[in-house]
């Protein structure tokens, strides 16, 4: 019978040994530095990530299907990350009309941030496994869509080796059946264990597949929200997590007057990002609430241009 402590030590040593198949990057199918609008070669393409526009989404504002066109109208952006709470549904048929809607404005489909369909590291058998099996529906409506990649959670109750011990073995299982559609399954820093870089490094190291890595967030590295809970090294947490990563997110909150964000230096984030040889898309994510939803995009755009640039 397989122990927590052995399945550890096999999943590090049949790593090699796997024969999934070589799933196509973050890093690869975004590869070539772009030339935006603005005239300002960057070493990453930009997309937005839909969560920046919930409010909209969630007041019914705005609808998950006219998102791609709204990016594309209002930001000059083209390229989108969806969050699979605002799809009326994973039918085939909805999809479909989703991806007509993006081709025919030439708008890139990058990926899907699942939630709320279980944690893969719950410590329960049965829940665990009932949440890689709610994730299939993802994976497929990702496939379709012609994105890299759909971006899950790592979270469970537990202590710190049985959550890992999970979140591991429900990770391999979605990765393995990823890999027959070319489909990356990344895990965020999304709180908890999570949010523990070296933690998050070593559950994806164990599941040993090429196409399980890891979606870096600017913003998420607070392990215990608590007043006076444990926070992780922002610059040290995306240094580590850079050689594992498919996508970026780079979440954003208040700026200055000259267009910087006051909590985090966008500056010494992007060289952690290019000297780790990403050349895919970095994701806008925006929850200030001192800028409207669009003025903080846009901020945070411009913010991702300039010190892009800089790096150049």
């Amino acid at each position: 019978m397989q122990t927590r402590r052995t399945f550890v030590k096999s999943a590090a040593l049949g790593a090699a040994a796997l024969s999934a198949g070589k799933v196509i990057s973050a890093k690869e199918s975004g590869s070539n530095p772009q030339t935006h609008p603005e005239g300002n070669g960057l070493f990453f393409d930009i997309s937005l990530a839909q969560w920046s526009l919930n409010k909209a989404l969630f007041g019914g504002e705005l609808e998950n299907l006219d998102f791609p066109a709204y990016t594309q109208n209002n930001f000059d952006i083209h390229a989108v990350e969806y969050v699979n709470q605002f799809f009326k549904s994973a039918d085939k048929k909805y999809i479909k009309e989703l991806l007509k809607r993006t081709q025919d404005i030439g708008v890139k489909n990058v990926l899907i941030m699942i939630d709320r369909e279980g944690n893969l590291g719950d410590t329960d058998e049965e829940k665990r496994k009932l949440a890689v099996e709610n994730h299939y529906k993802w994976v497929e409506a990702a496939h379709i869509l012609g994105c890299h990649s759909i971006r899950v959670n790592a979270g469970g109750q537990g202590t710190e080796e049985e959550v890992a011990y999970a979140a591991t073995r429900s990770l391999r299982t979605l990765s393995q059946f990823a890999a027959d559609y070319r489909i990356n399954v990344i895990v965020e820093n999304h709180g908890g264990f999570s949010s523990r870089a070296s933690w998050l490094c070593s559950v994806i190291r164990n599941t040993g597949m090429i196409n399980c890595g890891v979606l870096p967030d600017f913003g998420n590295f607070v392990v215990d929200r608590r007043p006076g809970g444990e926070k992780y090294d922002l610059y040290l947490g995306m240094k580590e997590l850079m050689p594992l990563a498919r996508g970026v997110s780079a979440k954003s909150h208040n700026f200055d007057e000259e267009g910087n964000e006051v909590d985090k230096d966008f500056y010494r984030l992007l060289k952690i990002v290019k000297d780790a040889g990403f050349r895919g898309y970095i994701g806008i994510e925006y929850e200030g609430r001192g800028l409207s939803q669009d003025e903080g995009v846009l901020a945070t755009k411009n913010l991702l241009i300039k010190a892009g640039k800089s790096l150049m």
